[in-house]
């Protein structure tokens, strides 16, 4: 991996953002293929030794992606991102839910909504996350559940399948 991509985080508690920035090593092409394709996103999405399972994904706007992050004992957790505006290789907004898996909210974990924006310069792209909590106490939950720590180790499996390609 090259020492230069690294992940920029900040929780930002007065305005229940997380601001999350990636530069990766290609394409806008093959970056934005690997967040909008299901067998590409199975690839990176969960933090090892979890993986993401895909029970369905419909990318276009007022579709969505059903998954489970499931761990190494076979512990399935679910949720699922409902798609709102898309700009292709521009970017695109969400909705990241917890659910069971029929894909019904679950009510007792908080979810988010995010931005995920893509900026190809040369062959760089970099993808900038924002996502936006109801309360401070709902962004404060994901920080304690290991959101950073996780999406960081999901985005280095992200820079892995980009260089594999």
């Amino acid at each position: 991996m090259n020492s230069n991509l690294k992940t920029n985080f900040s929780a930002d508690k007065e305005n229940k953002k997380i601001h999350v920035q990636r530069t990766f090593s290609s394409s806008v092409n093959n970056v934005w293929a690997a967040w909008t394709e299901s067998a590409l996103l199975e690839k990176w999405w969960a933090p090892h030794p979890w993986k993401a399972i895909t029970k369905s994904m419909d990318f276009r706007e007022g579709g969505f992606w059903l998954y489970a992050m499931q761990g190494p004992d076979g512990t399935k957790v679910w949720a699922r991102f409902d798609y709102g505006t898309i700009v292709p290789l521009k970017y695109f907004t969400s909705e990241d839910t917890f659910t069971d898996e029929n894909g019904v909210p679950n009510s007792d974990i908080a979810g988010s909504n995010w931005k995920t924006t893509f900026t190809e310069a040369g062959n760089v792209t970099t993808v900038n996350i924002e996502l936006v909590f109801k309360t401070v106490s709902d962004l404060e939950k994901t920080m304690e559940m290991g959101f950073e720590e996780g999406f960081k180790m999901a985005l280095d499996n992200l820079e892995e399948v980009l260089t594999s390609k």
